[in-house]
């Protein structure tokens, strides 16, 4: 298969995969999509699900957001982890909606990006799901994936990022770049990989990748 055709070849086959796209963080704007990310840093989408419910109750807005104190929002967050980092960060951020932006969460990824605690990844997350711009956030199941798949070399998540981009229609990157995360965790994850269930690896992954999986599982098959 030439590069053009193991990326359509992805491209068909999350497609029938995940017709309808869920995201993976509950949230009902931009402002609580936005907090929602930034709790989710080395944390998992599950638990800041069970989090932010908690702590939208008690703030929903920066407005209310600001009233808190930064250690009422840590003890809030606690279990997500990074609480202190993250609580300062969310506070921080709501001071600066208040003052600077009338309490709405601006639509450019730069503007996003000088907040506190909030990286490009995060950024790229809330302009593509509360906005709709094209963007292709990289997380850990998307670096790994395109390495796998033999898109890019796994050498950063800039680089991974800077593949994705360049190989995929851009029309087409808000929906893919959820697609791939379902995908990584349901067929193909770090631990428990099943390369026989990961269809999109077994046609067209990275020779190296689908031969060391298979030297190392005949190794344990032969034990």
């Amino acid at each position: 298969m030439t590069k053009l055709e193991k990326v359509n070849f992805t491209i068909k086959t999350l497609e029938d995969l995940y017709p309808e796209i869920p995201i993976p963080l509950d949230h009902k704007d931009p402002y609580t999509l936005l907090i929602a990310v930034l709790l989710s840093a080395q944390s998992t989408d599950v638990r800041v699900n069970k989090i932010t419910p908690l702590l939208f109750k008690k703030a929903d807005n920066p407005f209310d957001m600001v009233k808190l104190s930064v250690k009422e929002i840590q003890d809030i967050i606690r279990p997500v982890g990074l609480s202190p980092m993250k609580a300062k960060g969310i506070h921080g951020l709501s001071k600066i909606l208040v003052e600077a932006h009338n309490g709405i969460v601006p639509q450019d990824l730069e503007t996003l990006e000088t907040f506190p605690a909030v990286g490009h990844k995060t950024a790229s997350v809330v302009v593509a799901q509360a906005f709709g711009i094209p963007a292709f956030p990289v997380d850990t199941h998307i670096h790994r994936l395109m390495y796998r798949w033999g898109f890019t070399n796994g050498k950063n998540v800039v680089k991974t990022e800077k593949d994705a981009k360049r190989l995929f229609p851009k029309e087409l990157w808000n929906d893919l770049h959820l697609q791939i995360i379902w995908y990584g965790r349901e067929y193909s994850p770090a631990r428990g990989w099943d390369l026989e269930k990961d269809i999109i690896t077994k046609t067209i992954g990275r020779k190296t990748v689908i031969d060391q999986y298979l030297k190392k599982n005949v190794k344990y098959s032969n034990n």
